[in-house]
Parts: structure tokens; sequence; C-alpha cells
């Protein structure tokens, strides 16, 4: 069975991927601080029958995340998807927000997704088939005032643009997925702003099918979707001249990847 490793799995957005690859028939590999919280999804994953992995990791850490990044990187228990969607969100303004947590976001949101992506790439592009999901978000296009939150998930654009550009041909695909607020019962929804909220599972199926498509951005929920296309509107461009001039990233047409049960139908 192939096998996919998800980050921040405990709860939320994690714990929704992991049933759904479970569903799908994935073996999984899941990553959380949260112990019990591990346990729990990894419970319901198993009733469909699929092997579960708990690793119990703060990617803030070194030693959690070399751990993780061991486990990626390990070629007789090989990871077909990677799914870095474990992510921190500081509150306050930037000026006089608490140090240690804006270096917390930086290591979750930034670190983390540059080195377990490091760590799955050369094993995946040898046997030339994988994938990898990395969660952004829609404040990576239009911050809020604050933190340092918009700017970690602007980096996971800029960076899954960058990178999947490079992996044209290999049977290795990589998406952003640009979400926008979810109903994860994180946060409350506001009173008359419900057509805005997405529904996990359905964030989660949107992203899938891109990535099964070789696309690099999914923004699910067309009301997002409108505003993306909007702002990615200059960076087409630009990449169609490049092209058109011979020095574009993408001077032959990619191939889509090749990941086990997430094929295009």
């Amino acid at each position: 069975m192939p096998t996919a490793l998800v980050t921040g799995a405990s709860r939320g957005l994690g714990a929704v991927f992991a049933a759904r690859l479970a569903r799908d028939g994935h073996d999984l590999v899941l990553v959380a601080r949260d112990g019990r919280g591990l346990e729990r999804v990894a419970a319901a994953a198993r009733g469909c029958g699929v092997a579960v992995e708990v690793v119990v990791a703060d990617l803030t850490d070194e030693r959690g995340l070399v751990a993780v990044a061991r486990r990626l990187g390990d070629r007789s228990r090989p990871v077909d998807l990677l799914v870095n969607n474990a992510g921190v969100e500081g509150e306050g303004a930037f000026a006089v927000a608490d140090v240690a947590e804006l270096q917390s976001e930086v290591d979750t949101n930034i670190t983390a997704v540059m080195r377990l992506t490091r760590a799955a790439l050369p094993g995946m592009t040898a046997r030339g088939r994988g994938g990898v999901i990395n969660v952004a978000s829609f404040a990576g296009y239009l911050a809020g005032p604050g933190n340092a939150y918009s700017a970690t998930k602007a980096w996971v654009l800029a960076f899954t643009d960058t990178v999947a550009a490079s992996l044209s041909g290999t049977g290795v695909g990589m998406v952003a997925l640009c979400a926008g607020r979810m109903r994860t019962g994180k946060h409350p929804v506001p009173e008359g702003a419900s057509g805005l909220w997405l529904d996990p599972e359905a964030v989660v199926e949107a992203c899938l099918v891109d990535l099964g498509r070789g696309r690099t951005l999914c923004v699910p929920g067309w009301r997002y979707r409108a505003v993306v296309d909007v702002l990615e509107l200059p960076r087409r461009t630009l990449r169609a001249l490049a092209r058109l001039a011979g020095r574009g990233r993408e001077q032959v047409p990619p191939a889509p990847a090749r990941i086990p049960h997430l094929q295009a139908a």
C-alpha cells in the first residue's frame, strides 16, 4: 500500500487528511505533539484496515524534526505522500508579540516545511513517483495586520512554486493548498459570514484532485479562487512570456505526478 506522512495530524485539517487518506487505502505516519490526539486519529484510521505509525514530535525542536526527517528518508519504508500540514498562528500585533512565539511560527510554518520536503524528495524522485502537499493559507495573499503568520504562509506559496518547477518530468508533484477559513472547530463562525467558511472534507478532496492532476496551487471555494485568480494573473503572464523566450521554468509541459491512489480520473 502507498504510505502518507501527515504532520499536525492530531486535530483539525490534519485529522481530516488522515481520515480521507486512510479511506483511500494509504498506510499512515501521523505526526504531532499531542500524543493522545494522535492515538484517537490513528484508531479511527486503523478501522479502515490500514497500518498506522504514530510519531509524537515537536517540529520546533531539532530532535523531533530530525526524527521525522529520518523517517521520510528511510528508503526501506518509502513515503509516497508528504502532507506538511502542521502550522501555528500567534496572536497580537507583531511589535508587542512574544519573540519566542514569533520564532515558533517561523520554525513550524517555514523551517519544518523546508526540512521535511528536503528529506522526502530524494527518495520520491529516485522512485519516479510521489507528492508533497504544503498547507498554505489565503492569508499568504492578503495579509491582515498583526503577527508573522501571513508572512510565513506567503513563503509557503513561493517555496512550493519554486520547488515544483524543478520537479517537472520526475513523476513527483507538489501543490500548495491555499484555503480560507474552515469549519474545523478551531475558530467560531461569525454570524452572517458562513459563506466564507469552507468544509474541511471538501478542502481535502479539492487538494487531492488538484495534486493528482499535476497542479501546483489549489484554492478551494469559488470566492477565494476568484480573488486568487486576479492576484496570480501577473505571475502567470510573466511565466508565459518566459516560456516563449525559451527561459521558462517549464519549457517542456510537465507530466502528471505519479502518486498511487491519487491519479486523476
